[in-house]
This record gives C-alpha cells, sequence and structure tokens, in this order.
C-alpha cells in the first residue's frame, strides 16, 4: 500500500508552513520548536515531500519552503529515517521532477542533490540513468527539471562521479551533455555547459576523451542569444585555458576576438566571465605572444570596464560626502589576520622576499563591495598585463589617459587615476618621465569634491610612493604629506580609510624621511582617535605601528611620547580581554614598544601584565575544552599569539629594563606550555620571545635550559618553516649565553640543523638563520661540532655571503674559524667557498680579520705556492682582487 496522509494532519503541518512565513519573530520562534517535536516522528517528513509534490493547489511558497524544511531534515537525520520514508521521498522527487513550476523544479532538484550527498549516489543507482533517460523527454518540463537537479549533482559531487566507485557514469554523461548543446531552450544549453564545466578544472577523464567535440560545440554557441549560454561558454573557455591551453592555442586569434567582444556585453556578468580571460591569460607563458598585436583593442575595453557602474555607485553610496558621523555596521567589519612573528635578517638592500605582503587586493579603494565586479576585475587585468608588457602597454595607454585624467564628468576622470594605479607596478620605469607633471596633479585631485576621487587618488599616489621618495622633497613628498594628513581628517569614512593605508605604504617607503615631519603627524593621527568610527580605527593602529617600525628611535622624544601614549593606553584600557580590537592594538604597541625602547617603560608594567594574563586565561580555557569539550569552547588562540608578540616587543625594546618585570611573573612556565602548544603559530610566537627573552635577561632562562632544549630540538622541522625558522633563531641566541656550558645539549640540535642546510628549496631566511646558529654553536663547542664541517661548510659559506655586516654574521664567523682550527682537514674540498664567504665582508672587527688573515695564510703555505697559484686560477676575477687587497693573499 503507497503510504497515505491523515487529513488533519496534513492540516496542522500547512498550518505550521503558513505560520513560518510570518514576519513575526515570536511566531518563527515557535515553529522553530513546533519543527523540533514533529522530527520526532519519522513520517512528518513524508508530509513535507506530499505538500511539495502533490498539493498542486497549494500556493508555491508554501509548497517549496516544505521541500526545503525537508532538505534541512535530510542534511541533519538522513541517517536516522525509515527506509520506507526514505524510499517514498526519494519515488517522488523522481516522479515529479518535471513539476510545471520552476520553483517546485528547482525545489526537488536541490532535494535530490541533498539526498545524493549524504552517500547516497552509490546506494541510489538509478537516480543518474532516471535523469539521463528523462533528458529525452519531449515535456520541456520534464527535461529542465532533470537537467536542473544533474547540474547541481555535478557542482556537489564531480570528484565522485569521475571514480570507479560508480563505475564512471561520466563516460556515458559527458557524450550525452554533448548533444544538448544544440537544443533549441536557451535554459537547456546553458544548464548543459553548466554541467560539463564542472570536470574543466578536475580534468576528467571523459571530457579530455572528448575535449574537441566539446570545443567545437563552444565555438558553435560563441555567439548565442541567451546571456546565461554566453556567460557559461566564457567561462568554460577561461577554465580550458588554465588547464588545456594546448588545444586552444590553434583557434586563439578566434578566443581572443571573441573575448574582446565579451568583455563588453551588454550583460555586466558576461562581460564579468570573459574579463578573467585576461586575468588568467596574463600567467601563461603565451601570453605575449597572444595578445601583441591585439594590445590597441583590449587596453580601451579594459580602461572602460573600470568606470563605476550606476549601481556600483548606489551600492558604495558614492553621492554620500560626509558619513563620518555614522556608526559602522559591525557585519562590514572584516576579520583581521594576525602576522606572527617571524625572526629575520637584516639584509643588504630591503628587497622584499617570501612572507612580504604584496598587495594582492590591489583595487583596494572599494573593498566594501567585496564581490568581484568588472570594475575590479579589469583593474587587475590592467595590472597583470601592465607586469607582462611593460612599455609595449604604454602607448596604447598614454593617449586616452590623458583624455580620462582630466574629464569634466568625474566618474571618467576617477577611472583614469585607477587605471594609473593599476599600472604603476608594470610600468613604472616608463612612467617616470611623466611623474613630475602628473603626481602634483593626483595631489590636487586629493582635494576634489567627490569623496570617490579624493580615495582613488590616495591609492593611487601610495603605488607611486616609492618615487615620491626617491625625489627632493620640497616638490612632492612635502605636499604629499601635508595633503594625506588632511584626508585623515576627511569627513568621509572611505577617504580616511584610503588615506590612513596610503599614508602607511608612504610610512614604508619614507622610513627616517619622515622624522623632522613627526611632531605634525602625530598630531594628526592622534586627532583621528577621536573621530573615527569603529572600522577605521582599526586601520590607524596600523598606520601608527608602521610609522613606529619606519622611523624606529628617532620616535622616543619626550613630547612624541606625551602625544602619543595616551590615547593608545586610554584605547588599551577601554577594551576587554576578550575583545578582538585588541589584536591590532597590541600589534600597534609590539611596535610602538620596540621603537620607543626605554621611553616606553613609564607605560610597560600594565601592558606587561595583561599580556601575562591573556596567555594564561587562553592555556586555561585550552586545557578546559581538552578535557570537556562538550561542556567548554574552544579558546580563539590569536589572543595568546599577538600577547606573545607583544612580549616580544616589550623584551626588544626595554632590553634589560624588562628582568623586572619577568621576576615578578610566571612566564618561564606560560612559555614552555605554549612551546608545546599543537597550534604551529602558537610555538612560533612562544620561541621568537624565547630568543627574545635570553637576549635580554638570561639569568630567567637559564633555569629552564634543561627542559627547553629538547622542545625546540623536536622543533627543527622545515614542513613548518616559521616554526622551524624561530626555533632554530633562539637555540642561537642560547648557545651564545651558555656559552661552554652548551655542550650536552649540542647533540639534540646538531643533525637537524645539518639536514636543514643541506635541504633543496629551504627559504633564504630559514637558511641564513640555520648557518648562523650551527657557527654560533661551533663557537661555544668547537670540539662537539668541527667533526661534521665536511658535512655543511659549502651550504653555510652560501647562505652567509648574502648578509650585511652584523653581530650574527660576526659570532657564526668566529665559530666557523674555531673549528677549522680544531678541524682544519674538514674545510679542504669547499676552501673557495670559505675565500668566497670571507670576501663578502666589508669591514671585520679587527681580531676576526687576524683569523681569516691565519687561516688563508695557513692554507698557502700548507699547500705551497704553486698549488696556490693554480689553486686561485679559478677565483673569479672581483674575489681575486679582494683577497689580495685585504689579506696579502
Amino acid at each position: 500500500m503507497e503510504w497515505q496522509p491523515d487529513e488533519q494532519g496534513l492540516q496542522q503541518v500547512l498550518h505550521l508552513l503558513k505560520d513560518s512565513q510570518s514576519p513575526n519573530t515570536a511566531a518563527q520562534r515557535a515553529v522553530q520548536q513546533k519543527l523540533e517535536q514533529l522530527n520526532q516522528f519519522p513520517d512528518f517528513n513524508n508530509y513535507l515531500i506530499f505538500v511539495l509534490t502533490r498539493l498542486k493547489t497549494e500556493d508555491e511558497p508554501t509548497r517549496s519552503l516544505s521541500g526545503l524544511i525537508l532538505k534541512n531534515n535530510v542534511k541533519v537525520h538522513y541517517q536516522n529515517f525509515p527506509p520506507a520514508v526514505a524510499h517514498f521521498i526519494k519515488q517522488e522527487c523522481l516522479n515529479n521532477i518535471g513539476d510545471p513550476s520552476p520553483l517546485i523544479r528547482a525545489t526537488i532538484g536541490i532535494l535530490i542533490t541533498t539526498i545524493s550527498t549524504k552517500g547516497e549516489l552509490q546506494t541510489w543507482p538509478e537516480l543518474l540513468p532516471h535523469l539521463c533517460n528523462m533528458l529525452d523527454s519531449e515535456d520541456y518540463n520534464i527535461c529542465e527539471g532533470s537537467f536542473g537537479a544533474l547540474q547541481k549533482i555535478c557542482e556537489d559531487s564531480s570528484e565522485l562521479l569521475d571514480s570507479d566507485a560508480l563505475n564512471r557514469p561520466l563516460n556515458i554523461m559527458i557524450p550525452k551533455f554533448l548533444q544538448f548543446f544544440k537544443h533549441c531552450s536557451p535554459k537547456i544549453r546553458s544548464h548543459a555547459i553548466a554541467c560539463v564545466n564542472q570536470f574543466i578544472i578536475g580534468r576528467a577523464q571523459a571530457l579530455m576523451d572528448n575535449i574537441d567535440t566539446f570545443i567545437e560545440s563552444l565555438f558553435a554557441l560563441a555567439a548565442d542569444e541567451e546571456s546565461e549560454v554566453r556567460k557559461n561558454v566564457c567561462r568554460a573557455l577561461v577554465m580550458l585555458l588554465e588547464v588545456r591551453v594546448d588545444r586552444l592555442i590553434p583557434h586563439m586569434r578566434s578566443i581572443v576576438e571573441y573575448m574582446l567582444q565579451r568583455s563588453q556585453d551588454p550583460d555586466e556578468n558576461v562581460a564579468l566571465e570573459a574579463c578573467e580571460f585576461w586575468l588568467t591569460l596574463a600567467e601563461q607563458p603565451i601570453c605575449k605572444d597572444v595578445l601583441s598585436g591585439h594590445l590597441a583593442q583590449l587596453v580601451p575595453v579594459l580602461v572602460n570596464g573600470m568606470k563605476y557602474s550606476e549601481i556600483d555607485i548606489i551600492l558604495l553610496k558614492g553621492d554620500v560626502e560626509e558619513d563620518e558621523a555614522v556608526p559602522d555596521n559591525e557585519q562590514d567589519i572584516k576579520p583581521r589576520f594576525h602576522k606572527s612573528r617571524t625572526v629575520t635578517l637584516r639584509h643588504e638592500g630591503t628587497e622584499g622576499e617570501e612572507g612580504e605582503e604584496s598587495d594582492e587586493d590591489d583595487d583596494d579603494d572599494d573593498d566594501s563591495l567585496s564581490d568581484w565586479n568588472l570594475r575590479k576585475c579589469s583593474a587587475a587585468a590592467l595590472d597583470v598585463l601592465a607586469n607582462v608588457f611593460r612599455d609595449e602597454l604604454l602607448p596604447h595607454l598614454l593617449p586616452v589617459l590623458k583624455e580620462l585624467l582630466f574629464h569634466p564628468d568625474w566618474i571618467v576622470k576617477e577611472s583614469g587615476i585607477l587605471v594609473l594605479g593599476a599600472i604603476a607596478e608594470g610600468c613604472m620605469q616608463d612612467m617616470v618621465p611623466y611623474l613630475p607633471e602628473l603626481i602634483p596633479h593626483l595631489i590636487q585631485c586629493l582635494c576634489d569634491k567627490k569623496a570617490l576621487v579624493r580615495s582613488i587618488a590616495c591609492w593611487t599616489l601610495s603605488r607611486y610612493a616609492h618615487w615620491v621618495v626617491s625625489q627632493p622633497p620640497d616638490p612632492y613628498l612635502k605636499p604629499l604629506m601635508t595633503e594625506l594628513l588632511k584626508r585623515i581628517l576627511d569627513s568621509n569614512k572611505r577617504v580616511q580609510e584610503a588615506a590612513c593605508s596610503a599614508f602607511a605604504t608612504l610610512e614604508e617607503e619614507a622610513c627616517t624621511e619622515l622624522v623632522p615631519y613627526l611632531s605634525f603627524i602625530l598630531d594628526t593621527l592622534v586627532f583621528a582617535f577621536s573621530k573615527y568610527q569603529h572600522k577605521n580605527l582599526l586601520i590607524l593602529y596600523d598606520a601608527i605601528g608602521t610609522l613606529a617600525d619606519s622611523v624606529g628611535h628617532h620616535l622616543n622624544q619626550p613630547e612624541y611620547i606625551q602625544k602619543l601614549m595616551p590615547p593608545l593606553i586610554q584605547k588599551w584600557n577601554e577594551l576587554k580581554d576578550e575583545d578582538k580590537d585588541l589584536f591590532p592594538l597590541l600589534e600597534c604597541l609590539s611596535s610602538v614598544a620596540t621603537a620607543l625602547q626605554s621611553g616606553f617603560l613609564p607605560y610597560c608594567e600594565p601592558v606587561y601584565q595583561r599580556c601575562v594574563t591573556l596567555v594564561q586565561k587562553n592555556l586555561a580555557q585550552a586545557m578546559m575544552y581538552n578535557q570537556h569539550p562538550d561542556q567548554y569552547e574552544a579558546p580563539d588562540k590569536d589572543f595568546m599569539i599577538v600577547a606573545l608578540d607583544l612580549l616580544s616587543g616589550l623584551a626588544e625594546g626595554l632590553g634589560a629594563h624588562v628582568e623586572q618585570l619577568v621576576t615578578r611573573s610566571n612566564i618561564m612556565t606560560l612559555i614552555f606550555q605554549c612551546m608545546q602548544d599543537t597550534m604551529p603559530e602558537v610555538r612560533q610566537s612562544s620561541f621568537a620571545l624565547l630568543g627574545d627573552l635570553t637576549k635580554a635577561c638570561f639569568l630567567h632562562v637559564k633555569p629552564c635550559i634543561a627542559e627547553f632544549l629538547p622542545v625546540l630540538g623536536l622543533n627543527l622541522n622545515p614542513e613548518f618553516i616559521s616554526v622551524c625558522n624561530n626555533a632554530t633563531w633562539a637555540i642561537g641566541e642560547i648557545a651564545i649565553q651558555m656559552g661552554t656550558e652548551m655542550q650536552p645539549f649540542v647533540a639534540l640540535v646538531l643533525n637537524s640543523l645539518v639536514e636543514i642546510i643541506n635541504r633543496p628549496n629551504t627559504p633564504k631566511t630559514l637558511l641564513e638563520n640555520t648557518a648562523i646558529t650551527i657557527g654560533r654553536l661551533g663557537y661555544v663547542c668547537p670540539q662537539e661540532v668541527a667533526p661534521m664541517l665536511p658535512q655543511f661548510i659549502r651550504p653555510w659559506c652560501t647562505s652567509l655571503r648574502n648578509i650585511r655586516d652584523n653581530e650574527e654574521k660576526d659570532s657564526a664567523f668566529r665559530g666557523i674559524c674555531v673549528m677549522i682550527g680544531v678541524n682544519p682537514g674538514g674545510v679542504v674540498q669547499d676552501f673557495i667557498f670559505f675565500c668566497d664567504a670571507v670576501a663578502s665582508w666589508v669591514n671585520p672587527k679587527e681580531d676576526l680579520r687576524d683569523m681569516f688573515y691565519k687561516i688563508l695564510h695557513g692554507f698557502k703555505d700548507q699547500v705551497g705556492e704553486d698549488n696556490w697559484q693554480q689553486f686561485s686560477e679559478q677565483f673569479p676575477p672581483l674575489l681575486k682582487e679582494r683577497l689580495s687587497a685585504c689579506y696579502g693573499v
């Protein structure tokens, strides 16, 4: 017998569905409770499917809602459904997939997908054959409903469909879908492409076997009148460009011409998909060859796409000029991620290396429109193409640019300023001749009456900050700084945000050039504290922290400290221990403490205490959670990480003064716990703090060494680069302080360090820290380390030749010299590398120079004049000159 509803029960369910559409929240809550109760009865789900599929007289929203409630039940309780209920639901779905209503068809499709993702694809063998057969139905509704369901299944289970677990149904499905590319209904054509598109990125074998048919079928649909079809064609070509560029190359010319058309499609969704093509193409080695002949057409299309659309302006409230007094909507504030402290060495030059933040979000002038749109995509594409084509791009851009930048319509002018910012990185060399005229014009745009023009001018000027700082300050840096500081106090929140970010970039470029203006800068930043709403306050902390990093100890002047510290400490006191706003404030204070050094002393006690409390609370909560996960929440360990990093900043800034704070706290016990945390970032920050405390007040670290070193040894695992890096650095700092007492612990760490220095593809920072630590261990315990010289001398020399003279390099080279004294044979094979590393010193201290002198001459005397001549013939000319001039060999 087929299941039939009880009339009274059915009325009750319908009543419930009607109530749940009421706007009244109390009614909604009552419905939720009633649903919980009804879920105790398994056949409640039969009623829900019955309303969806059989009650054609009911209104569609009620029927659809019934299906969506059932979908949620399937998600949560499906494994508890009795077999008869599950069977009834599946039958009803398949029998009604062709319902005349598009809304009901879509709801049934969602329901089928939800059931199939519950592991049911394997145990519902008739599902896929049934849906595929129904595609051939003469009835449009049945065909469309089945395709809708198949599209959702392809989206949710693409990997499973291409696996042996199901006997590879794709071998049948893909050729079947391809037939429907020619269907008379645009909706069906669109479904068919969307289904196949799910398998491009995963390179499903069934699709690769039919790839040429697929590409031909796409070309046949290129001019389809339905925008959804054109959008899916563009999406397919963009993905094929990533995975099967070989198949597209023969057709590249016509594809580029097609994408040029589509990038100007009247439907913005199509234009956006097409615009992705240029972004993807820029990453392909063939980009230059393919696009060289098309730049003249492409550049204007991208530039045109960079204008704000009417809808953008409405969403951005582009006509609201003053909103500084309007409180922020908390939902708009993106979570911030703290970048844990990694100990690096001061390098020659300041070129970025791994771990440097690059401007990923390049068009960050409108991040509250965080959904990707044509403007952002066009700007990103122009940016990457500028990096590919460099000087070849400008001839196509300059004529357009001039027109845009001085255009009377603010929307056009704004897009011109964005263009100028987008090409800054790629075309910098060739822009230089125009900058003396452009920069003053952009500075003038900072006072434009439209807020969106002011904010984009901030961003674009920040992209040229490097050039500004390299010029004499009066014509460029001074006026730029003056105007940016005014914009930091703008009455528009978007402009405040853009100005603050731009100013932080300028600070990084200008560094100590800002020292003469510090008083003026601090007045502005401190005034902004009283003016800013929540979101911009977080960016302001960043600007202050960056200022401290950039000017360093120059900030340590009583008048500056008096300006800056009271508002920071006031915020610090207002914030609760569980408030996430502590993160940016702690990061900011960490930079300020490092810069102010002893100037931070009056403020250090409460800051230090609070950090210790944060770590302690977090560890306690983690312990309770581990013991009773059902009763306690897991802690947010970012609080602990940021607190450890601020303690590092205090130790680094205050030096020996931190000793009295450490004495009165249990910080060493806490560090020991943090060093063993499961979360790598916690360990990373605890090792940085351990190293800083070792330098600042070793007498507190020393009693714990026997416990700490085995843990450090266990963390010399290059799978976690930053953890390993900080552990390595801390071991080196401890070795210098321990001296000969380090001897019992060398064996715990030495083998791992030698392994790391010999690993291929190890990042530069880790190699340098490892080399320094090996050198330091060898300096204090040469008898233990010298026997291993032949195993590390070559990579040791190559990784330290590039860093500038400093204390760390000094102690490491002393170590190598002492070890060579103990085991001179260990360096013979690679002596040329040692010579090269010695020559990298600009001016070593006198006694270190003597050590080098003795080793070089000792080696020369050992091998004899003739052999030395032959040996030094291999030297590059520069090395020969250096050694001869500095050491007379």
